[in-house]
């Protein structure tokens, strides 16, 4: 065999910044800090900050291949975790802030953490558990109030550790199959469970971010990931952004609207990315006082389904562009785009917001298909609904201390998702909805994802989540529970504007109006939960 006369160059995170320290030193990461003012620096000083950091590890006796938690906002902080922690060798586990207790420390002592880092206003979260946690034997604390009680044991300070680290390090990530992070699923489904992610796969992962097939990021953007960080490794955009030097604009906790909105308007966001959930608050915020936010060029939307109304909304009424994406922890995460292709060109707006609704093509570096029941390839024919399955470079292998099974992994090499699709036949796909949340009524499959979207379109509803509830005569039928916005929303009228969308049948034989629709730690609805309700009879 013929071999290349390539480099041996290993694919590390090390590369990253340091391309990032000689082109685009003087470009900055900015923080709205949680008492107002933005901070901001350049990164150069981002360069010698992580050098610090690593010293730091080191001297707590983190060792390569140790794991390393993250309790913390989006923040300038928690990027230089992102970036010391795998440097140093050691995998960086980033912990979902909005998990109960008895899974957070399930998956602390699962992943084994060595340290754990915390912002100041998420300390109350870990002092009822941290006398739980077996393996942790150090506290870090950032952005605490000077005058705040902290009872964590083994208390350090972020800043007290830095000033004093030296700056002079070797990097210690010397193979590019070493893990750099640990992220664990959202737990719908039994505890959570881990993916263990390599520098190989994610700097992969971070050029097809870079293309213009994905999100195209450039140095001359301003990049705002609104995706919590602790969600997937915030969708690789640290990363991308570090790589070619874009500027970075950290929210901390200020996630409600009216903050978003303004953070946009003031720093003239060009990217921001988020699950629907936020891009819906924050298109209501909108109309009620708008904003210049024209310097928005791609409102990323991923973590779950964008209503296609929503869609039509920001871009008819707002004048911004929205770029429907679809990944999974599994996936590190980013597995599809949805972006018109030229064969577009002559649509009309009704038929491009159409496929902008859908979660697109698959992106270079994963491979799909969709399946029946027996395993069967199914066409791509846009009407045909099968599981999803995908393979490619940064596509877990296995769970993380778990043995691959048949429930999660095919024979011959497959990730199965859960998620039922189409593929139309210029490789479109359409997440019709997860297999555990299928209504089967009479034997016909009723999709929960089309009916949440289509009331979702409608004007007087903020939110929907449907779920299928017991049925003597049809096995099941769907249940849809809304959060009106306004009181005294008609259930007829709602089931006559699904009718112009839907069969008959289709239509949801009830409707719950509830306040609020309870969200998982990733803000997708938690159907889970509202199961658990109507079975209580709260619904």
């Amino acid at each position: 065999m013929l071999h290349g006369l390539m480099m041996d160059f290993p694919l590390t995170l090390d590369h990253i910044l340091e391309h990032a320290r000689r082109m685009y030193p003087k470009k900055t990461i900015k923080t709205k800090l949680p008492d107002g003012p933005v901070r901001e620096y350049s990164y150069a000083q981002f360069y010698a900050r992580i050098k610090r950091l690593c010293n730091v590890l080191e001297a707590l006796g983190v060792a390569p291949g140790d794991r390393v938690g993250t309790f913390a906002w989006n923040s300038f902080e928690h990027v230089e975790l992102y970036f010391g922690v795998p440097l140093a060798g050691a995998v960086c586990h980033t912990l979902n802030i909005r998990l109960p207790q008895d899974q957070l420390v399930y998956i602390i002592n699962h992943a084994e953490d060595k340290v754990i880092f915390v912002d100041g206003s998420l300390v109350p979260l870990l002092e009822p558990i941290a006398h739980q946690l077996e393996t942790v034997e150090y506290f870090v604390v950032f952005n605490a109030r000077d005058d705040q009680p902290i009872n964590l044991p083994n208390l350090l300070q972020y800043e007290a550790l830095m000033a004093s680290a030296d700056e002079s390090y070797t990097w210690r990530c010397t193979d590019e199959k070493m893990a750099m992070a640990l992220c664990y699923t959202s737990g719908t489904t039994g505890m959570p469970k881990g993916v263990l992610i390599s520098h190989r796969a994610m700097v992969l992962h971070t050029f097809c971010v870079l293309a213009g097939v994905a999100f195209g990021v450039t140095e001359r953007d301003v990049v705002m990931p609104v995706v919590p960080q602790f969600h997937a490794m915030a969708w690789g955009l640290p990363y991308a952004s570090t790589y070619v030097g874009a500027t970075m604009v950290m929210p901390e906790p200020h996630f409600k609207p009216d903050a978003l909105a303004k953070l946009i308007e003031s720093e003239r966001v060009t990217i921001a990315a988020g699950v629907p959930t936020i891009w819906n608050g924050l298109y209501h915020e909108l109309r009620r006082n708008p904003r210049d936010v024209s310097c928005i060029e791609q409102l990323i939307v991923g973590g779950s389904a964008m209503p296609r109304g929503l869609i039509e909304a920001y871009e008819k009424e707002l004048g911004v562009n929205v770029v429907h994406a679809w990944g999974m922890t599994e996936l590190s995460p980013i597995g599809s785009v949805s972006k018109l292709g030229a064969q577009h060109d002559g649509l009309d707006d009704d038929s491009r917001w159409d496929i902008k609704a859908m979660q697109g093509y698959f992106v270079p570096g994963v491979e799909a298909r969709i399946v029946d029941h027996a395993g069967k390839e199914l066409p791509w024919d846009g009407e045909t609904m099968g599981e999803l399955q995908v393979r490619g470079f940064w596509v877990v292998g296995q769970y993380y201390k778990i043995e691959p099974d048949h429930e999660h992994f095919t024979d011959d090499g497959w990730f199965r998702t859960g998620d039922v699709a189409t593929v139309d036949a210029d490789g479109y796909m359409n997440i019709t909805d997860r297999t555990k949340d299928l209504v089967k009524s009479g034997g016909e499959w009723i999709s929960s994802v089309d009916l949440e979207n289509t009331l979702m379109s409608h004007p007087d509803v903020l939110e929907a989540a449907v779920i299928a509830t017991p049925n003597e005569r049809w096995g099941e039928r769907p249940l849809a529970v809304i959060v009106p916005l306004k009181a005294g929303v008609d259930q007829t009228a709602l089931n006559d504007y699904l009718l112009g969308h839907f069969p008959k049948f289709w239509l949801p034989d009830d409707y719950a109006v509830v306040g609020a629709i309870p969200k998982t730690g990733v803000g997708k609805m938690d159907k889970k939960v509202l199961r658990a309700m109507y079975a209580e009879g709260a619904l």
